[in-house]
């Protein structure tokens, strides 16, 4: 979502939720644009749609209207033809004792977020690009405590010498064993660097948890070209990466920056072929 409406006109520096209701219509074409390409899940423009974030732009007041507007939108263009993930990223701060933070306060904002998406009538809750367990751990009980919906909960790892890591230092057993107690019903990890990584990742995520497992990988690093960022991963090139993701025990394949309609319609064309194996 964040990279379509960059492509859309949305400032550096500008506020994404802020284009639900200013913007309806940039929204509505890129969700039209992946519900055309075959998508069984849209994605509400809400990510940075809590109090703590929306802060920044002087918005703080404003998390029931653009997060409602955010699924009204979805709900319009999906037509009941797909179900309607209610985005909840990071607040962008850091919790105490590290940071100024309260525990309480980032509970209360993720609480009020994902009350707005659910009463807004989103299916499911997607609380994603997480860096923290303490703040993933948050997210989904502050989530669970108010709604009765499906929550998934992915967080974001970058593969290295020493295996996969979120910028946090959190590792997959880690991720998975505290997103489990604290009742998440899907679990994954979504942003980094690119399909290849995301498939080792999800190998080893795999064996770890019955749980269905959520994989939303970039579209590879964006590189500045010609005055635009510019991604390394095309939609033909994603295809035997998509294969393996379904052969490793991935149950939802999407994809996070960078990944345009047409990635999502060769998701969806191996994912069919995929069924009749």
């Amino acid at each position: 979502m964040g990279t379509e409406l960059q492509r859309r006109g949305l400032p550096s520096g500008g506020c994404p939720e802020e284009y639900n209701v200013t913007h309806p219509d940039v929204v509505e074409g890129i969700l039209q644009g992946y519900l055309e390409a075959g998508a069984d899940i849209l994605t509400t423009n809400s990510f940075g749609g809590n109090r703590l974030r929306l802060k920044g732009y002087g918005y703080e007041s404003r998390v029931r209207e653009f997060c409602g507007r955010s699924v009204e939108i979805a709900k319009q263009i999906s037509q009941g033809e797909c179900y309607i993930a209610g985005s909840l990223g990071p607040t962008g701060q850091i919790m105490e004792p590290l940071g100024p933070a309260s525990r309480s306060d980032v509970a209360e904002a993720f609480q009020e977020q994902a009350d707005a998406l659910a009463e807004g009538g989103a299916d499911l809750i997607l609380i994603e690009t997480m860096m923290s367990i303490d703040e993933a751990e948050l997210a989904v009980r502050a989530t669970k405590r108010i709604s009765g919906l499906i929550v998934a909960a992915t967080m974001s790892f970058e593969v290295g010498p020493k295996g996969a890591r979120t910028t946090w230092g959190v590792d997959i057993p880690t991720a998975v064993s505290h997103l489990t107690v604290a009742g998440a019903d899907i679990i994954g990890s979504n942003c980094g660097r690119g399909f290849d990584d995301m498939v080792r990742i999800v190998q080893e995520m795999r064996p770890l948890t019955v749980k269905p497992l959520i994989a939303q990988p970039n579209a590879g690093l964006p590189q500045w070209v010609d005055g635009k960022w510019v991604y390394s991963e095309t939609p033909t090139t994603i295809k035997p990466r998509v294969e393996a993701l379904l052969r490793s025990g991935t149950n939802i394949v999407g994809g996070c920056c960078g990944t345009t309609p047409e990635h999502i319609r060769t998701i969806r064309e191996v994912v069919d072929s995929f069924k009749g194996h």
